[in-house]
């Protein structure tokens, strides 16, 4: 298992989480680099489909980060990132995906170090897991 590097991607909208990850990132911040971003420009724009094709192409862990709730530049986003997040905790439990391999963080555009410490905290989690032993498409 020490050599499992897990395949992580990291959702962050454009606004507060992907400005902290890159205040993370010119701060030098040691982050494990066994993860991807993919920037969009709402956390509230990230659809179940994005989730599950995370998975079937052999994601260990699936991480969504957004401004935090009241903060949204779209006004509720986060709060419809929320009602996602606990749909597709169910969702995933049906197909036989352990739900602590998707996470929900709120990180605003100053919160470089925060970004950091949720992002290693979570590659550590998945690691103990250890590799994806299922696939959602047959």
């Amino acid at each position: 298992m020490e050599n499992f590097k897990p395949n992580i991607i990291v959702f962050c909208c454009n606004w507060c989480s992907y400005a902290g990850a890159d205040l993370a990132g010119v701060s030098r911040f040691q982050i494990d680099p066994n993860f991807r971003v993919i920037r969009t420009m709402c956390s509230g724009r990230i659809e179940p489909e994005f989730i599950l094709s995370a998975f079937e192409n052999g994601a260990d862990g699936v991480m969504i980060t957004g401004c935090h709730p009241g903060d949204c530049h779209y006004i509720n986003g986060n709060y419809k990132t929320m009602r996602r997040f606990y749909f597709m905790k169910v969702l995933l439990r049906e197909f036989g995906v352990e739900t602590n391999r998707m996470k929900l963080s709120f990180i605003s555009a100053g919160e470089g170090i925060e970004f950091q410490r949720l992002v290693n905290d979570f590659i550590k989690e998945i690691k103990k897991l250890g590799s994806a032993q299922y696939r959602i498409k047959e």
